[in-house]
């Protein structure tokens, strides 16, 4: 089977699907690997380390052409601007992976449907101990909690670690941090590195332990609103009632805060709005806040995707693909959970070289959106007004 890796045509992506190093890998699971020309050049890898490690480069039009499998990081409605391209190319029966949106952005999965291809979608990975290996979200929410706290501390106008000098003695940064997912927990730890007081708030009371186990302190809220978490282990959606007094008990936090960094997420959701106008307006100017829920309308009242907002002289980050700012090594990442992924399908979803879709694996089941061009997810289906998805799993 042959297998390719295209370029990313989406703005500002940097990453790479697969790595040079994980070729070899899928060399010796049975594929043929084909890369786009300069593919990984923007994540710095360039095209002769492909063929050294057995790949052969062609032209975008060639991959496409050529292959039973396309792998990008992102196509369809994760690629909103030029994911219709992508589908043009695509031939009835070609297999596709890698992320989609599908639960945000249904509608960019239609014209892959139309061309008869079969999606898996990382986003739907499911939340096991078995899949773990493969989670490409929690590795690029890594990345992203990473880069959050740096770019908060290009913008703060005040050193994050407390420091002893002759000139006197200058209090650590205090940093709050919404969300206690993998992004909010690598984002304690940056900070925490960079020696700055941190505590967090999480509508989960299970991470307390995990936030206190990087050296933050948990804002045990009185009157606490506590939620269980959901079957894939996010936090459920809060009712208006509930965010209103969730923010209420969240204001005096951040009045105090030098850096919020925003975490909070509901999948297939826009992010809850927690940080209103009036919280922005009570910082001190010069404080920061970092949004990492701005792709999903943001948990900052004032946020814009894509933009740097100063308001009351608080400056508002507002990025949407923080993981591409670190190409290098979120590309190795990305690779190593797609790598295995791709070998797990290859052995259990394979027969005569055939895709068998009906097998009890609940990897397989819980990644399969498209199937030969017909929806099979009930999320999905259910998103883009289908009376019901076709019947693949028996």
């Amino acid at each position: 089977m042959k297998l390719g890796i295209l370029r990313d045509t989406y703005r500002l992506e940097k990453r790479v699907a697969i790595t040079p190093g994980s070729v070899v890998t899928l060399r010796e699971a049975g594929f043929d690997v084909l890369v786009e020309t300069r593919a990984g050049v923007s994540a710095g890898f360039a095209d002769r380390l492909y063929t050294d490690a057995g790949a052969v480069v062609l032209p975008r039009e060639e991959v496409f052409a050529q292959s039973d499998w396309l792998v990008q990081v992102r196509f369809g409605g994760a690629n909103p601007e030029r994911g219709e391209q992508d589908a043009a190319l695509v031939r009835e029966g070609q297999i596709l992976v890698g992320l989609w949106d599908p639960l945000f952005r249904p509608q960019g999965l239609v014209p892959f449907a139309e061309r008869g291809a079969t999606v898996f979608a990382l986003e739907l990975m499911p939340r096991i101990t078995r899949a773990q290996p493969m989670d490409v979200l929690s590795s690029m929410a890594t990345v992203a909690g990473y880069r959050a706290v740096l770019l908060a501390a290009v913008y703060l106008p005040r050193f994050f670690p407390m420091l002893i000098t002759a000139a006197g003695t200058i209090r650590a940064a205090k940093v709050f941090v919404i969300g206690a997912g993998v992004a909010g927990l690598q984002a304690i730890a940056t900070a925490r590195r960079l020696g700055a007081a941190v505590s967090a708030y999480d509508v989960r009371p299970t991470v307390k332990e995990q936030v206190e186990s990087l050296g933050a302190w948990f804002i045990d809220l009185p009157q606490r609103i506590t939620t269980e978490e959901d079957s894939s282990g996010y936090a459920r959606e809060l009712g208006e009632e509930h965010l209103r007094a969730e923010r209420a008990m969240l204001a005096e936090v951040i009045r105090q805060s030098d850096v919020v960094i925003c975490s909070a997420v509901i999948p297939g959701k826009p992010a809850p709005r927690l940080v209103t106008r009036e919280m922005v307006e009570s910082m001190r100017p010069g404080s920061v806040i970092v949004d990492l829920a701005a792709e999903r309308g943001g948990n900052c009242e004032l946020t814009r995707p894509g933009e740097t907002v100063v308001h009351h002289g608080v400056t508002i980050l507002g990025p949407v693909n923080l993981p591409a700012e670190v190409p290098e090594h979120a590309s190795q990442m990305f690779s190593r959970n797609l790598t295995a992924f791709l070998v797990h399908l290859r052995r259990v979803a394979f027969q005569d070289g055939k895709l068998n879709p009906n097998v009890d694996d609940p990897i397989v089941r819980g990644t399969l959106v498209l199937y030969q061009g017909k929806v099979c997810n009930p999320e999905v289906a259910k998103l883009l007004s289908l009376p019901e998805p076709a019947e693949v799993f028996s």
